[in-house]
């Protein structure tokens, strides 16, 4: 059976196994915003026109009630409650084998951070995670800020606020200068030093949010989003991350965002990528097929050539560093 709503649930936000409710977090102190928001707390929205009017997290829960995702097929949903429960397992066993309790995740307000912070709420507690925002203050979309406090809040994690603005200034001094790609990269391994920073003072673990889409294609920054200490979604393609969430009752307007890691201007995933994750993820499926029996099953040989090309640019990515034996 599909689980309710997170943002219709009357209160019961995580799924532990043992009934019990998350435990209200402390109250404020500094950057640290820690406190579970009642279902009348404000937030920011964004309206079409561009200017920022202030609605009630009420109004937000009726609006979600109004769009409701599509129910999965019985033999699909099946499969959905078999792929949440294996995370969770696996999740718990991993901090089990390596005598750790506390989890970090670095929160974008995107599907997959969003999957993450679910998942690990459900198999360690939310006393047990928290959550770093990590905006570009003057690139990062208010909206995006606003979905993971809300989402955080309503859970009940301890949260971290900590732009990236300061970071990236002297970056762009360096005696050796800077291109648009270093650039780019350096903001995702900053947010990794933020997350391994925190890591190493409450000795927690960081949790990976990346995807097996993103993974095979290599569209992710090396020691930068790819960094992490368990990859929780890589076995999970971008479509299976989008159909899981709706399962779980992650709200539309968070599950069917566009995906973009926003490192830069109007960036998307499939505008780098160049197709949707619907067509990429087809191809995906099938690399054990090869290249021509791809295009033989009738998929744009362009499609397939890009697929694969990225495949083989990118293992690296996925490997550790080669070692020169002598």
């Amino acid at each position: 059976m599909a689980q309710p709503s997170l943002w219709n649930n009357n209160g019961n936000n995580s799924n532990n196994g043992d009934g019990n409710q998350p435990t209200p977090a402390p109250a404020n102190m500094d950057t640290r915003t820690t406190q579970r928001e009642t279902a009348t707390q404000t937030l920011q929205a964004t309206p079409a026109a561009g200017e920022h009017e202030e609605v009630t997290q009420t109004d937000a829960i009726k609006k979600h009630r109004e769009i409701k995702a599509p129910k999965p097929a019985p033999a699909v949903e099946e499969n959905l409650e078999i792929m949440y429960g294996r995370l969770i397992d696996g999740l718990k066993s991993f901090f089990d084998k390596t005598n750790r309790t506390r989890g970090v995740i670095g929160l974008s307000g995107g599907v997959d951070s969003s999957l993450v912070l679910k998942l690990a709420v459900d198999a360690l507690g939310p006393e047990n995670v928290t959550g770093i925002l990590m905006p570009e203050l003057g690139l990062t979309k208010p909206e995006n800020v606003d979905h993971a406090k809300t989402l955080a809040a309503y859970f009940g994690i301890d949260t971290y606020y900590q732009p990236i603005n300061t970071f990236l200034l002297d970056m762009k001094i360096l005696p050796w200068g800077a291109t648009t790609l270093s650039h780019m990269n350096a903001k995702a391994r900053i947010r990794a030093l933020l997350l391994y920073s925190y890591a190493n003072v409450e000795n927690a673990l960081v949790l990976g949010t990346s995807n097996k889409s993103e993974c095979l294609l290599g569209y992710g920054t090396k020691y930068g989003d790819l960094a992490c200490d368990i990859q929780v979604i890589a076995s999970l393609f971008k479509t299976d991350v989008v159909r899981l969430a709706e399962f779980v009752g992650l709200p539309p307007e968070i599950a069917h965002k566009t995906p973009s890691a926003e490192l830069a201007q109007g960036q998307t995933d499939e505008g780098d990528l160049g197709a949707s994750y619907d067509h990429l993820d087809q191809v995906l499926r099938l690399l054990d097929l090869g290249v021509q029996e791809c295009i033989d099953k009738g998929f744009p040989a362009t499609l397939v050539h890009k697929v694969f090309d990225a495949w083989h640019a990118n293992k690296h990515k996925g490997s550790t560093p080669p070692i020169i034996k002598i």
